[in-house]
């Protein structure tokens, strides 16, 4: 069955499908989410059979006012330090991590004892839950491991004839998904960056813990707390290959290595410079620009079937450029090439 395109405007007709148990890949301003009513854990279960996802990966529940909390008893408890994170960031692509309770299906949080909670800022995702009248479990839309969609395009290239509706609501705004910060450990610890910065989230609460599996492997053995920990994720059908070095070293190592099946994820300023196929980010440095075109650039790479192998510069992780290579670091299976060693 071919997957029902929806306009903004059939907010009622998606609201339908979610209530009577179906999934709908709807926009948030981070990337476009595949939507269940998170209270019915049949309905959840649908999600992880149209991505192919791991059923130990916990999802993200969307509300769309904070005393949906309460509303809805979603946590055992709502932190102080909820409260101000909420006061300064939400609605917005900030997720927080509280203990849950029996409400929430074990669908959902993976079996774990916590739940991930996120207040989204684009309007069309709060009209739909709130016309839904339930929360919204929504993990990213696409297959499981492949880049995140940021249009319903990209949704229905990967969903079509897996779920039931894409509701259209332009491009995403953040381009990366939310950031995730646990409160249901001593110290507020970030386990995946993205728009809400760990410096933005430290002039809010003071002491924040950064999680060793942001810029590295989870440990072996280790549960994934956040969506994003365990799996390799948003990757290309190409083979993807950070570098590390100056700007001349990349250039240099690119023009060496330049290919017919070889493309460059680089900067603006990198164009003129490379003798190989290019699709820039933006300009050097921008990585609110990087973060909102790295998962269309990474798609454009599957666009052309001759494009085996992808260079990418290897990202800052000040501010944003954090969530930007913790998004590359795991498209390239944390290969990264130290060009000073070479």
């Amino acid at each position: 069955m071919k997957t029902l395109v929806l306009d903004a405007n059939q907010i009622d007709v998606a609201a339908e499908i979610l209530q009577n148990g179906g999934v709908v890949g709807i926009p948030t301003e981070t990337v476009y989410g595949l939507a269940a009513d998170a209270l019915n854990g049949a309905a959840v279960a649908k999600i992880f059979e149209a991505k192919g996802r791991p059923m130990d990966n916990p999802l993200i529940v969307h509300i769309a006012d904070f005393a949906d909390i309460k509303r809805f008893g979603l946590a055992k408890e709502i932190p102080a330090s909820a409260e101000k994170l909420a006061k300064a960031f939400w609605p917005g692509p900030l997720t927080m991590i509280m203990k849950r309770t029996d409400v929430v299906p074990r669908e959902v949080s993976a079996g774990l004892d916590t739940v991930a909670i996120r207040f989204p800022s684009h309007p069309v995702a709060q009209a739909i839950i709130k016309a839904a009248n339930t929360p919204l479990a929504a993990p990213s839309a696409n297959l499981s491991g492949s880049p995140s969609p940021t249009t319903a395009r990209h949704v229905l290239n990967d969903m079509d004839g897996r779920i039931d509706a894409v509701l259209d609501g332009g491009a995403s705004e953040v381009g990366v998904e939310s950031t995730v910060i646990t409160l249901a450990t001593e110290t507020p610890r970030v386990l995946r960056p993205g728009g809400v910065t760990v410096e933005e989230l430290r002039e809010v609460l003071g002491e924040v813990e950064v999680d060793d599996a942001v810029l590295h492997r989870l440990a072996e053995g280790a549960v994934a707390a956040s969506p994003g920990m365990k799996y390799k994720h948003y990757a290309p059908k190409a083979n993807v290959l950070l570098l590390k070095g100056s700007d001349d070293a990349f250039i240099d190592y690119i023009n060496a290595h330049a290919a017919d099946d070889v493309c460059a994820l680089c900067c603006d300023e990198d164009l003129l410079l490379l003798r190989t196929k290019t699709v820039s980010l933006g300009r050097r440095g921008d990585y609110l620009t990087h973060a909102r075109h790295l998962f269309d650039c990474l798609r454009r790479m599957d666009e052309n079937p001759t494009v085996h192998t992808v260079y990418s510069r290897l990202p800052s992780t000040e501010g944003v450029g954090l969530a930007v290579y913790n998004r590359l670091i795991r498209a390239a299976g944390f290969e990264v090439i130290d060009l000073a060693s070479l």
